[in-house]
């Protein structure tokens, strides 16, 4: 069942949870993260990023995760994730996506307010919910560099609790992704998520959904105090590829100790993948339940 982004947050919101937001860059991912999902039954967001495109280009992969999520019985939305171009944000609503993420962090505010709200309103044609970033993480979304390391090494900027009100305001966003720590790609260290600012975040914006990006790496607990204090999606990349990629090494490798002339085929890495993609969203899916029913009627 394809449902909306605004849809699925406001159903997280009822129930005090997160819904695990994860990106579609393998067929292997996707496939989990519809299975998951149906399994669980827990809603699920399926997010192909802009920055993605030389990975799975969106022609490709729009007809793939739209067609797979009408005909599931779980609740899945399809979000554009990493916006910055809305052009681009343009094509994949026109190819069914059900929310967008623009991305205007790195803009002066007056420019990202602007952007912000011609995306509210092309969403608004469509009946697709808007995500949008206030503060910065830092370091930019990939997945692939180290560079994350704390919020402070990152060069994040916390979201100004009073300016969020405003920024929602003007913008008419459903959801908005705020700075309290968190930073995109690897962690060197422990993540220090300022729970305080997130709070007085959810405060100003009247019970807005808010969205932790940069959650990979992040401790159970700390999702949930997250959770609890207003985070009804988190962004969950980065770690589930590289698990993903240690388990395909590590069974090249014991392949090759087995035989020192074994052949390693590309086919060889796609179950295995696959079942490290299972395990990794299953397991967030259950912690950013939060406690929470499962939700699909089957």
């Amino acid at each position: 069942m394809l449902v909306s982004l605004r849809d699925v947050c406001s159903i997280a919101e009822q129930n005090n949870m997160a819904i695990a937001a994860v990106n579609s860059a393998s067929l292997e991912a996707i496939r989990a993260a519809v299975e998951v999902a149906e399994e669980t039954g827990y809603p699920i967001i399926i997010q192909h990023a802009e920055g993605h495109e030389d990975l799975i280009p969106l022609k490709y992969v729009a007809p793939i995760v739209t067609s797979l999520a009408e005909r599931s019985s779980a609740q899945i939305c399809i979000n554009l994730d990493h916006c910055e171009h809305l052009a681009y944000a343009q094509r994949a609503l026109d190819e069914g996506f059900t929310g967008v993420m623009f991305d205007g962090s790195y803009l002066p505010y007056e420019q990202n307010v602007e952007y912000s709200y011609r995306a509210h309103q092309m969403c608004q044609e469509y009946g697709a919910g808007l995500e949008c970033e206030l503060g910065s993480m830092g370091s930019r979304e990939g997945g692939e560099s180290d560079e994350g390391g704390t919020a402070a090494e990152a060069g994040a900027i916390y979201t100004d609790p009073d300016q969020a009100g405003e920024f929602i305001r003007d913008t008419g966003l459903d959801i908005l992704a705020c700075s309290f720590g968190t930073v995109h790609g690897i962690y060197k260290g422990e993540p220090h998520l300022n729970y305080d600012v997130l709070r007085e975040i959810r405060k100003r914006v009247h019970n807005v959904p808010l969205v932790m990006h940069g959650g990979s790496g992040v401790s159970d607990e700390d999702y949930h105090k997250a959770i609890d204090a207003g985070i009804r999606k988190v962004n969950y990349y980065t770690y589930g590829v590289k698990y993903a990629g240690e388990a395909a090494c590590k069974m090249a490798d014991e392949k090759r100790a087995a035989k020192s002339d074994a052949i390693v085929y590309w086919h060889d890495f796609t179950p295995v993948a696959y079942e490290s993609f299972r395990n990794t969203f299953e397991h967030i899916v259950r912690v950013f339940a939060n406690g929470s029913k499962p939700l699909n009627v089957h």
